[in-house]
């Protein structure tokens, strides 16, 4: 298991992806417990891309009709989210990821930090369904494009060492 991710400094996003995706296999492959690799899948995008907020919100085994604060890094966050609002409750209701260039003009956005303005959501689907969404937000006006939606969609593939695919 790596001790720290390694990304050439001053390297291109897709670049840093393409050198963060193994090490992110190879970080979670032999542990089996969901909540361990979502926090050091959580870790390793936070430190390499700096995003403002990076986490997970997992369908509440207790309510089904929300989703609820899961393994995270970045300042505290809202502990649960209904179903269909905000944008990881709308992902979750449409079971597509969301792309969010400015939150404030996102109907309904909740704002968990005022200091996010852009985010991007992905729906993680298990064997029954919708297990949870990557949500990940930055303090910058457009900071995710279509780079980083491939890549959480399709590239990153954690879908496969964790069982669940994400849309």
């Amino acid at each position: 298991m790596p001790e720290s991710i390694k990304i050439t400094e001053n390297s291109s996003k897709l670049t840093k992806y393409s050198e963060l995706i193994p090490q992110i296999k190879s970080l979670i492959e032999n542990e089996k417990n969901l909540y361990a690799n979502l926090a050091n899948i959580s870790a390793a995008l936070k430190q390499v891309f700096n995003f403002w907020w990076v986490g997970f919100y997992l369908v509440d085994e207790q309510n089904n009709q929300e989703l609820v604060l899961g393994p995270f890094q970045g300042p505290i966050a809202c502990t649960r989210i209904k179903f269909g609002r905000g944008v990881c409750g709308t992902s979750w209701k449409e079971q597509k990821t969301i792309l969010v260039p400015d939150v404030d003009k996102f109907p309904g956005h909740i704002a968990c930090s005022s200091l996010s303005q852009s985010e991007i959501v992905v729906p993680m689907f298990g064997n029954n369904g919708l297990i949870g969404v990557l949500d990940v937000d930055s303090e910058l006006l457009n900071n995710f494009d279509s780079i980083d939606q491939k890549i959480f969609r399709r590239n990153l593939q954690i879908n496969k060492i964790l069982n669940f695919k994400m849309l």
